[in-house]
């Protein structure tokens, strides 16, 4: 319920720039990296590939990001266009402006104290995240026999 009303905060102060909390980490992200590819973005986000592609596949579609050549046409390379750059322009102060109402309302110490548990909490699943993954990065499939 607090993820949810917190998302809603930065979503309803990030709408005129047209992205949600979601892409806005996406597309500042990879204007920070210059471009990522989809694993880099789910390690340094802490997305789920599922939510991550999603996201993805919304900002490409609308201009925002685009496939940058790799030399490894296997990897995924992705990058902001210059519409995107744009666009992060706008969002940037007023993700700022959303971070101000969270800092006025929680108190500083308060949020430092939030980002501290909510790092151990990613931390955490990250950890128990690689600890299951499979070699090829999926999920066990469904009937699939266990070795021994």
């Amino acid at each position: 319920m607090v993820t949810r009303a917190v998302t809603q905060l930065y979503d309803d102060v990030l709408r005129p720039s047209g992205l949600r909390v979601t892409q806005f980490s996406i597309l500042a992200t990879l204007a920070h990296l210059g471009e990522a590819n989809l694993r880099q973005l789910e390690d340094r986000l802490a997305v789920d590939q599922t939510t991550l592609t999603r996201s993805i596949n919304l900002l490409e579609r609308d201009g925002v990001i685009e496939r940058a050549p790799h030399p490894d046409r296997r990897i995924k390379a992705l990058r902001p266009t210059a519409r995107g750059r744009r666009i992060l322009d706008v969002a940037r102060p007023l993700w700022t402006q959303a971070q101000d109402t969270v800092l006025r309302e929680l108190g500083t110490r308060a949020w430092a104290d939030a980002r501290r548990r909510l790092a151990h909490l990613r931390d955490v699943a990250v950890e128990s995240r690689g600890r299951g993954r499979r070699p090829s990065g999926g999920p066990p499939r469904r009937g699939a026999r266990r070795a021994g």
